[in-house]
């Protein structure tokens, strides 16, 4: 079936630029483009349907490429303990941060788990978001892991949007692996990596490369194993410390290398050879107070694609606003609009390895969009909080009160 949407303007993001088409028309058929460009060149058919888009301002759905979604309980007590001056040490001396995720997300169910994980989930997509990647890595073993795995999964079949999984299990160390990294490490590479990925329940795989985590040698070893199972990798890396973990991603061909605050002209260069995207977390640079911004002139230098994402997660960013991140994108990391809404549609679709079905409104892609009421593309790193109205079309059809 043909649909046609008119009276509207178009911002592609192909080439991740804005590339307008003013006054433009698309053709869908199905699930997919079939025709973008000026309405005066449209060629003349017959349409099962017209929409009238009232002038509206068309860009890609949004796609929020880092987030951990899926979690038991929340910190706000330690984020107001914080806030009265209690260090980070003494809360999780004291069993909490991370420490105290792992605990709930074990001890909650798989319905209970997708109950909490809904509610944040369609925050986003109020905000116009059309695909998401979320992550494991709060269960931290094996039963714990497939639970919060299986409810990625389940998102993407109870929720209009497109769902990226990914397997974070070398996240954190156990509390029963204490002091056994290596250890973990191998039971994460020889057990719990090839039985969840048996189940087709992970996409890709990630690592937390950084002092208080694991080591670039450990993830090396998680590297090889999501290798030798044919799944792609991620990174966070150098959001405290530099350790060279964005220059190892790189190396492995890795789809993107996450918050990179600390990282080097040379991991720039590795980056930027391997065709990794930079994903910029200013979320949680924001609520951790952080200082170090990622270096953005060698970024730019060098052609690395920026993309921007939440990081939505219960322990540094509970942000459950991608268009406030755009913002935050902008006045903290001094992007540039049009470089923040690359960063959420045609960069971000690269960081899951979905370019090129997602993330730009061309001929053959998804018909994921979203028609703005706004005067102009800048609006939407603009206003800070609130809802735009907006009209959101998943796969060729309107979603109606997500």
């Amino acid at each position: 079936m043909k649909s046609l949407w008119h009276h509207c303007h178009a911002a592609t993001m192909v080439g991740g630029r804005y590339s307008i088409i003013e006054d433009a028309a698309l053709v869908t058929r199905g699930e997919r483009i079939e025709w973008i460009g000026p309405r005066a060149e449209l060629p003349a058919a017959d349409y099962a349907e017209t929409i009238d888009l009232g002038g509206a301002w068309v860009t890609p759905g949004l796609i929020d490429c880092h987030t951990h979604t899926v979690f038991g309980g929340n910190r706000s007590g330690e984020f107001e303990q914080r806030l009265e001056g209690v260090s980070y040490a003494e809360i999780a001396a004291a069993g909490g941060g991370i420490a105290s995720t792992v605990r709930a997300t074990r001890a909650a169910s798989e319905d209970e788990l997708l109950a909490s994980a809904s509610k944040c989930l369609r925050s986003l997509l109020r905000d116009g978001v059309t695909t998401v990647e979320i992550k494991s890595g709060y269960g931290l073993d094996l039963a714990s892991e497939r639970k919060m795995l299986r409810v990625i999964r389940r998102l993407g079949e109870t929720l209009p949007v497109t769902v990226r999984s990914t397997c974070l299990a070398a996240h954190a160390l156990p509390p029963e692996y204490a002091e056994r990294a290596d250890d973990y490490i191998a039971h994460v590479c020889s057990e719990m990596l090839p039985a969840l990925a048996a189940e087709g329940l992970v996409d890709a795989v990630d690592a937390f490369c950084e002092y208080l985590a694991f080591s670039p040698a450990q993830v090396e070893r998680v590297f090889i194993a999501a290798r030798a199972l044919g799944l792609p990798v991620k990174l966070h890396a150098e959001q405290l410390s530099s350790l060279g973990g964005s220059s190892l991603a790189a190396r492995y061909q890795a789809l993107s290398a996450d918050h990179l605050e600390f990282m080097t002209e040379g991991d720039a260069q590795a980056m930027a050879a391997a065709g990794t995207v930079a994903v910029l977390l200013p979320g949680a640079f924001y609520f951790l107070r952080e200082t170090q911004l990622p270096p953005m002139a060698a970024l730019r230098k060098h052609g690395v694609a920026l993309a921007v994402a939440s990081d939505l997660n219960p322990g540094t960013s509970p942000a459950l606003s991608l268009r406030l991140m755009l913002n935050m994108a902008c006045t903290l990391f001094h992007m540039t609009p049009e470089e923040a809404l690359a960063g959420v549609t045609l960069h971000a679709a690269r960081a899951l390895g979905l370019e090129a079905s997602h993330g730009s409104l061309e001929v053959g892609k998804v018909a994921d969009f979203v028609a703005w009421d706004i005067a102009r593309p800048a609006e939407l790193s603009y206003w800070l909080g609130g809802e735009l109205p907006k009209r959101v079309v998943r796969h060729g059809k309107e979603l109606i009160n997500v």
